[in-house]
């Protein structure tokens, strides 16, 4: 009589091919292969649920609650937060809204922020990315060129939206995206028949379809696209784009517009009012025209919004008040160490002057502080110390053996 061995239920080898079983109720038993393999199907298929279709709309974050939220990591820029909130919340209405017989169709309005270099355009965008329930993808502008050429394919934009959304395509196609340094995609001369302008006009025009919406054929691994590749169709209709950029120099252009537009005694009084110091408020769809984007996009970009140059107290707050300061994830540095850091106030100070002095933003503080500390993260997780207080002379006496004065900006 042959012997009873015991079989997968699933695949059904016998017990003397597999390791183990697992066993179950009335004498199934699944083998240790088959439960492997099932794990990997049930986080496969959980990772690509997406809470979207069933997001009720007292679970959307008011506009005045996506505010609060930035504010606890971003100091300042209340007019940029407040048009990035209204805009993601507006975009949660238009993915929830149900088809009626009034036929209104709610559209998207796409937003550019302009704002000097260290303000924080692109942690705005990352800390809002935290708070959203739908894919949020941050890519730059600079890599792009137009097809055919060195560089990535305009439609590279969404194959990291698609890889954010674990490639679930309805997902993908009612997220957001940030594209920044959009000024560097400016248009390069005022002749477009001069030469070829493969990474400035071209990418802009490439832009255009997606930016309006249409359904566009993206390789899923990304690069190049060739005709024997697979390609996934995505409907960008209801993506969000969000566009940042420095567009420095952009001040010249603004200030001309500003003068030219005067004429006569009163005109000459009103600009009296022109505050000089921070010409990006009075930035205006021309300027961006002016400065090389060509008037397409601009009218696919159709909520304007510029950032506050940061100064002084707004700098002293940046280093010490949000949740993810430069100083406070120092601390926890050191900390993790135990090892208790403290700095003196006439640190922070001289840390803030020397940002000023630089004109590096709130970047710039992270690499004066990093010079300061960069000798005591070296050797005090070495020592017995538990304790470190920062001087001010400890400080001045850093900064100036690194010759830190080759960063300052003419």
């Amino acid at each position: 009589m042959a012997k009873n061995t015991k079989h997968c239920s699933f695949c059904g080898r016998p017990e003397s091919q597999v390791d183990f079983f697992i066993m179950g109720q009335e004498g199934a038993q699944i083998c240790n292969d088959c439960a492997v393999q099932a794990a990997e199907i049930v986080k496969e298929n959980s990772s690509k649920k997406t809470n979207l279709p069933n997001i009720k709309k007292e679970q959307v974050p008011k506009p005045i609650e996506i505010k609060e939220y930035l504010d606890q990591y971003v100091i300042g820029q209340e007019e940029a937060k407040k048009y990035l909130s209204v805009a993601v919340y507006n975009h949660y209405k238009r993915l929830m809204q149900e088809k009626t017989n009034d036929d209104v169709e709610i559209e998207k309005s796409n937003i550019i922020m302009v704002g000097s270099t260290g303000t924080g355009k692109t942690l705005l965008a990352k800390t809002i990315a935290k708070k959203l329930h739908v894919p949020f993808a941050i890519v730059d502008a600079t890599v792009l060129t137009e097809a055919g050429y060195v560089g990535e394919d305009i439609e590279s934009i969404l194959t990291r939206l698609l890889q954010v959304a674990d490639y679930d395509v309805k997902a993908a196609e009612r997220g957001i995206v940030f594209i920044d340094e959009i000024d560097k995609i400016a248009r390069k001369s005022d002749n477009p028949s001069i030469t070829r302008d493969v990474s400035g006009e071209g990418v802009q025009q490439g832009l255009l379809k997606l930016l309006e919406g249409a359904v566009v054929n993206v390789p899923p691994q990304g690069g190049r696209k060739h005709p024997d590749q697979k390609m996934i169709a995505v409907n960008t209709q209801n993506i969000l784009f969000v566009c940042g950029g420095a567009f420095d120099g952009i001040e010249k252009k603004i200030a001309l517009r500003l003068n030219t537009r005067v004429v006569g005694y009163t005109a000459a009084k009103e600009s009296e009012q022109v505050d000089k110091h921070n010409l990006l408020q009075y930035i205006a769809p021309q300027d961006l025209k002016a400065f090389g984007l060509i008037p397409e996009i601009i009218g696919r970009l159709p909520i304007l919004t510029y950032l506050e140059p940061l100064d002084r107290s707004a700098l002293r707050r940046i280093l010490t008040e949000p949740k993810n300061s430069i100083i406070k994830q120092y601390t926890k540095l050191f900390d993790m160490d135990g090892i208790e850091l403290v700095f003196k106030e006439e640190v922070l100070e001289y840390v803030v002057d020397k940002a000023i002095e630089f004109k590096l933003g709130a970047r710039g503080l992270r690499s004066i502080t990093e010079t300061i500390m960069m000798d005591e993260m070296f050797e005090m997780p070495s020592k017995k110390e538990k304790e470190l207080t920062i001087s001010l002379p400890y400080a001045q006496s850093k900064i100036e053996k690194a010759n830190i004065n080759r960063l300052k900006i003419a």
